[in-house]
């Protein structure tokens, strides 16, 4: 990504490596990137709880901005520690098209964290994350 030192990218470390390296000189959320703030946002979901994108740009500083934190998402490189299959839409529903493999893999990560999916659909009472 554009602007981001190669050694703070999440995907050469892990999350909380990184997050503790972002915020080891930076003690204002302002200091820090878009990018950066999404990342560290979406890094403090606790396994087994999900977050809408919406959410995550208000957490972030960034109310207004879920599409930019789908698209922030979207530009992740392949095997980034980052739990982005935490991050799902307003309705509780996963967003991406049913038959890509990343909606398999969305799927698949939150089953495995104990997140139950009637479909598409995330009962946000039970799973929601309320920080």
């Amino acid at each position: 990504m554009a602007g981001i030192h190669r050694q703070y990218h999440p995907r050469n470390m892990t999350w909380e490596a990184f997050l503790k390296k972002m915020t080891k000189n930076t003690p204002d959320i302002e200091l820090l990137s878009n990018p950066q703030r999404i990342w560290q946002a979406v890094g403090q979901i606790p396994k087994g709880k999900v977050a809408s994108y919406g959410q995550i740009a208000s957490l972030a500083g960034l109310p207004g901005a879920a599409r930019l934190v789908g698209n922030v998402l979207r530009k992740l490189p392949d095997g980034s520690q980052l739990p982005w299959h935490r991050v799902i839409n307003s309705q509780g529903k996963l967003s991406l098209p049913v038959t890509s493999p990343s909606f398999k893999e969305q799927k698949q990560r939150l089953i495995a964290e104990g997140v139950i999916i009637q479909g598409s659909k995330i009962a946000l009472k039970e799973f929601g994350w309320k920080p």
